[in-house]
């Protein structure tokens, strides 16, 4: 009998068989492939992330720090576990040799000339997702807002469109002017986005209480970086923040914006994937920002001593 037609024989009638469960919490009855997706933004050894956001231009245009992405974010890609980005630019400057999981953002409304941040819609449909290999989206939720019943429902819809597509949504919990920063709003805020369907949950990070928001969240949380803080300042509280039950950080302002970001970046993945304490990750980040400027020092001085050369 050819070998192909032949029956198999290796049936290990004697060992059952493994049903592995899933490495992230509220995750292990998605389908296959929203894992699989779930599993490239996540790193599955430590079960955490560290996400490089740069969407702020969808409304406050050309920040500091995102003036020139193809300058100051592509080579800080292979040092990160995602990139949080909008359509716009990953078709327009993100190599696509690029390796990366990519998770866009998918709402969009009033620019910071408005006051009210909330009024926004969805601005992206899940087959463009689909098209440009996502994988995941992220929707604003502003819970207390104003426009608080449409912008949880953008995100329902995005979820049902997400789960025809595989494709998991990443809620986030936004803050208005005259919202409190608190743990008992974002409790509510985190729960009900995940309650609603999110596979996960970007929020920030209180001193008093986190861990009873991550706590009470049955979906991982990563935490927002937030505004530009100094260094040390914002490695403790991305290691708090994981160290009380983040899932990593979807940091952006505070590595772009770091006189640093090559460094910075490093140094928070210390700190998120390899629990160094934040006094340790800020030694790692000098010690690498020493290590850039004696290679910038150095390039520069045999630029000029090349241009001496020429001129003789």
């Amino acid at each position: 009998m050819p070998e192909a037609d032949r029956e198999g024989e290796r049936y290990a009638v004697d060992q059952p068989q493994q049903t592995p469960g899933f490495f992230l919490k509220g995750s292990h009855q998605l389908d296959w492939g929203m894992k699989n997706r779930m599993a490239r933004v996540f790193d599955p050894t430590s079960g955490r992330t560290v996400m490089l956001a740069i969407d702020h231009g969808y409304f406050q245009g050309p920040t500091t720090g995102l003036e020139r992405i193809d300058l100051s974010i592509v080579p800080l890609l292979p040092s990160c576990d995602a990139l949080f980005c909008t359509r716009g630019i990953l078709r327009t400057l993100i190599p696509a040799e690029c390796q990366k999981p990519m998770v866009l953002r998918a709402s969009g409304g009033p620019s910071i000339l408005r006051e009210e941040l909330s009024d926004e819609e969805i601005a992206m449909d899940m087959d463009d997702a689909v098209r440009l290999n996502a994988a995941g989206v992220g929707i604003q939720v502003f819970i207390g807002g104003e426009h608080e019943t449409r912008s949880v429902h953008n995100m329902t819809k995005l979820v049902d469109a997400g789960l025809r597509a595989g494709i998991p949504v990443m809620g986030i919990t936004a803050v208005g002017k005259a919202m409190a920063r608190d743990a008992k709003y974002f409790r509510l805020a985190c729960r009900i986005v995940a309650e609603l369907g999110a596979q996960y949950v970007k929020t920030y990070y209180v001193d008093d209480g986190f861990e009873t928001i991550a706590a009470s969240c049955p979906v991982p949380i990563v935490m927002a970086g937030g505004k530009k803080l100094p260094e040390l300042d914002a490695l403790t509280m991305a290691y708090n923040a994981v160290q009380q039950g983040a899932c990593g950080v979807d940091m952006g302002r505070n590595i772009f914006q770091s006189d640093a970001p090559q460094a910075m970046i490093e140094a928070v993945a210390a700190v998120v994937h390899k629990n160094l304490k934040p006094k340790e990750a800020f030694d790692l980040f000098r010690s690498l920002k020493a290590d850039s400027d004696r290679v910038i020092a150095d390039t520069s001085f045999r630029g000029a001593a090349e241009r001496r050369a020429r001129n003789q």
